[in-house]
């Protein structure tokens, strides 16, 4: 039996964002998922839809049982949240499969955030066909937020990432309209390729020779991240670099942790085929390893 259950927030007249998808399986693992979409809600004094998504490749007879039990867990979280978190609720189901019935909701509602809970791992899944979570993240075209962390409070240092890409370009551009963590800490990592090290002719380079071609290209680095910044018109964030000894992906969730981030800001990218299915990206990597809360700005798709 796989089930979601996805919560929109419709903020007030005058804020950034209009409607928060929350997604959640009941669990106490997705529970940290309405957790924040709380945090938020209060925020930004926001109402709040229920809708849960039960599958329905199932018989007939289990399908209408488990929409019955779904509507009346509905109804006593939409009274807990009114009388709890003074959140005002309204709720409804939606027959299909967790990813059809997500995607569904992000079509029809046209969310500015959708939430979900912590990656599950699942190892063979993972490998080969990735994660409905995945599945989601790659197909819906609004900034999706993974809750890895219980929720404390605000954020206090969000990290984003950069290749320097013009689809990363186009993400930190669309972060601040969110307005998560205004006060927050706010830094920006660029994970650097020293090309030459990854040459067979290396080992003929002495470690004098070595530390300076390095210390050459993090000066490159650096400027380069710096016009990038520049160009995208950002102001206030920290900068920081760091040198790909390890795949990109364990590089940023090791700064997270030595920065002490709460939230990593990644960037969506467009793979197809092989690549799509089997080899995951950045971006799925930290998604499923990282221990902090994980923000997924996506790229626009053409019209």
């Amino acid at each position: 039996m796989r089930i979601a259950l996805l919560i929109v927030f419709a903020e007030e007249e005058g804020k950034s964002m209009k409607n928060i998808l929350v997604a959640t399986d009941f669990s106490e693992r997705s529970d940290r998922a309405l957790r924040r979409a709380v945090l938020l809600a209060r925020k930004f004094a926001a109402s709040v839809i229920l809708v849960h998504v039960v599958d329905d490749d199932q018989p007939r007879r289990i399908v209408d049982a488990e929409r019955a039990e779904s509507e009346k867990l509905l109804h006593q979280m939409t009274v807990t949240l009114a009388d709890v978190d003074d959140i005002q609720s309204d709720a409804r189901v939606i027959l299909a499969s967790p990813f059809a019935g997500i995607s569904e909701a992000v079509k029809e509602i046209a969310p500015d955030l959708l939430i979900i809970g912590p990656h599950r791992r699942q190892i063979l899944r993972d490998v080969f066909i990735g994660t409905t979570a995945e599945r989601i993240i790659r197909s819906v075209g609004c900034p999706v937020l993974m809750v890895n962390a219980p929720p404390a409070g605000q954020y206090r240092h969000i990290m984003w990432t950069t290749d320097l890409s013009e689809g990363s370009r186009e993400a930190l551009q669309q972060v601040p309209l969110l307005k998560i963590g205004e006060r927050a800490r706010r830094s920006v990592l660029y994970v650097f390729d020293a090309p030459a090290l990854h040459l067979a002719r290396v080992d003929m380079m002495t470690k004098e020779e070595r530390e300076d071609y390095l210390a050459d290209e993090q000066i490159n680095a650096t400027r380069q991240l710096s016009d990038f910044l520049a160009s995208v018109g950002i102001q206030g964030l920290e900068t920081m670099l760091r040198h790909e000894e390890a795949p990109a992906a364990f590089e940023i969730l090791k700064a997270a942790e030595k920065e002490d981030a709460d939230l990593i800001v990644l960037t969506t990218h467009d793979r197809s085929g092989i690549a799509k299915l089997v080899i995951g990206s950045v971006t799925e990597q930290v998604l499923r390893a990282s221990t902090v809360d994980v923000l997924i700005m996506p790229l626009k798709r053409p019209k």
